[in-house]
């Protein structure tokens, strides 16, 4: 079953550069979302287009799947979870199962001719945590990394795939709400810590007030940080 999983293609919304496409991203959407919603939201938080002269910007859409903290009911997420928590195990076989779909979409950019280290993977929620696994345990010649109001679970395959490494990690740049519900900030807090002691490069950025969502202010620090990994 986990074999026929791997050849499916990601439904994906494609954001072209201005100018010459020099650089890609990969920007995850939350559990229940689409390509197409997330970048719709950001536009409508930012009030004009995430748009960059010489990056693609690539929306995927997880494939629909039945949700553990949804009683099983169907949902577009990444993974599965036994519980929104960060003090159980992961779903790694969901898990990998993505990675390696998401592998494809990679090597597709790369084929295209964009060199691994001009290419930059995250997400919001689940999806900065879904950008994790992939840089961090499969890619992580990658130009770096970035999570908004995500977390990993205490003994998360991540951790161990770190403590296993000693090469050059892509750089993380990570934000959270401070009144953040769902996924609490001392989660989002306590990985950065976590990572940081593995030897990721990373900055934490609290955003006071904020809840489960994207703020303007978030976006705009995101957006000038993608140019610095990513310059024309």
């Amino acid at each position: 079953m986990a074999a026929a999983s791997v050849s499916v293609r990601l439904q994906r919304c494609v954001v072209s550069p201005a100018g010459r496409h020099s650089a890609s991203l990969i920007f995850l959407h939350g559990s229940g979302d689409s390509g197409q919603g997330l970048r719709t939201w950001i536009e409508q938080v930012l009030n004009q287009a995430f748009t960059f002269q010489h990056v693609k910007v690539i929306y995927p859409t997880a494939p629909s799947r039945p949700y553990t903290p949804l009683k099983g009911g169907f949902s577009n997420v990444w993974f599965d979870r036994f519980q929104i928590s960060n003090d159980c195990p992961e779903h790694l076989e969901s898990i990998d199962v993505m990675c390696q779909v998401l592998t494809d979409l990679i090597d597709g950019e790369v084929k295209s001719g964009i060199k691994k280290n001009r290419i930059l993977v995250g997400g919001f929620s689940m999806g900065g945590c879904m950008a994790m696994h992939l840089a961090y345990r499969n890619h992580q010649d990658v130009a770096g990394v970035f999570a908004l109001s995500s977390f990993l679970n205490k003994t998360s395959a991540v951790y161990q795939a770190l403590q296993k490494s000693d090469g050059v990690l892509p750089e993380l740049f990570q934000c959270h709400g401070t009144a953040d519900e769902l996924v609490l900030h001392s989660w989002g807090e306590e990985t950065n810590s976590v990572l940081k002691s593995l030897g990721v490069r990373t900055k934490f950025h609290s955003f006071p007030g904020v809840y489960h969502e994207l703020s303007k202010a978030e976006l705009e620090k995101l957006k000038s940080w993608i140019l610095t990994k990513l310059p024309d």
